[in-house]
């Protein structure tokens, strides 16, 4: 992996170890010498994981729609900050400037960009590993709903699979990097090949 697209919070959450844990991702992957894409902001958890990354050399590419750099919180020392017009064509970019995906603490914007890519690789249009970074078991009821929606078969345990997580940095990153992807996509079978 070249680079990792990382989704997080705007804010910094209750729990000072939300913001730690984001600067110190950043900084793992600048001395893993993988690349951050990310939001483009400098508010919250999306400011300490690029400035965790800048301070240790890191490349960080961050992908902002206009309507928010107007509102005055784009970071201004990052490597490249690529300005588009809307949230879809954000995502858009980000897929194709990544080779994996993590998710930190957030809200609702950061589950429907990470949900929106995780699916777009259970319908076969990546093979990119998709983690969360489960800080202090902040995903743990996400996890658990992901085993419930298998439970009640409303998701194949073969793409529950697709879904990594681990509190801890490097094995996240190991999990990421010895990902296998499903064979096919959600909708491919024998017949539409």
């Amino acid at each position: 992996m070249k680079h990792i697209v990382v989704f997080c919070g705007s804010s910094m959450g209750t729990d000072r170890i939300y913001e730690e844990q984001a600067y110190l991702l950043g900084k793992t992957l600048a001395e893993s010498g993988i690349g951050l894409v990310y939001g483009g902001a400098k508010v919250g958890l999306m400011g300490a994981v690029a400035n965790g990354a800048l301070r240790h050399g890191g490349r960080v590419v961050g992908v902002l729609p206009y309507f928010l750099q107007t509102k005055e919180i784009a970071h201004e020392g990052l490597t490249e900050l690529v300005i588009v017009d809307t949230m879809h064509e954000r995502k858009t970019k980000m897929n194709q400037l990544c080779d994996g995906v993590i998710a930190l603490p957030g809200g609702f914007g950061t589950l429907e960009e990470f949900f929106e890519m995780l699916t777009w690789g259970q319908l076969g249009l990546h093979q990119k590993p998709m983690g969360l970074l489960n800080t202090d078991g902040f995903y743990d009821e996400l996890i658990a709903l992901a085993q419930h929606m298998v439970n009640k078969g409303f998701l194949k345990e073969i793409n529950q699979r697709m879904l990594l997580w681990s509190a801890d940095i490097p094995d996240l990153l190991n999990k990421m990097h010895n990902y296998q992807p499903p064979a096919v996509g959600k909708w491919i079978t024998q017949e539409t090949t």
